[in-house]
């Protein structure tokens, strides 16, 4: 299995006040449904991430609720409107208690 986490933010680093962007995230992981079987058979556990959460200068910005429905490897894109410099951050969790998170900064004028 290929390596599980390496979270990913793509998004401007500047903005003028009021602009529209774009965040765009992805994170490795298997995103295993627990219905598939292995080549000997055997039922892959489930293993999917749960929630993603994201926020702006520590203020909720999206809260995500997330299901076996979701293909391996999630690709996540939002647009937000850029009001105040600071730090974007987002938080994935698994159902095997993984967690990992990533941030960016954006500055605006």
């Amino acid at each position: 299995m290929a390596a599980i986490g390496n979270p990913m933010i793509r998004m401007p680093g500047s903005a003028k006040k009021g602009e529209v962007i774009e965040v765009r995230s992805l994170i490795m992981h298997p995103m295993d449904t627990g219905l598939a079987k292995d080549k000997a058979g055997k039922i892959i556990p489930a293993h999917y991430i749960q929630t993603v959460t994201v926020t702006f200068n520590d203020r909720p910005l999206l809260d995500i609720d997330w299901s076996t429905a979701v293909s391996a490897n999630p690709y996540l894109a939002f647009k937000m409107r850029a009001e105040e410099s600071g730090t974007l951050k987002m938080v994935w969790k698994d159902n095997k208690n993984g967690v990992w998170s990533t941030g960016a900064k954006l500055s605006v004028s």
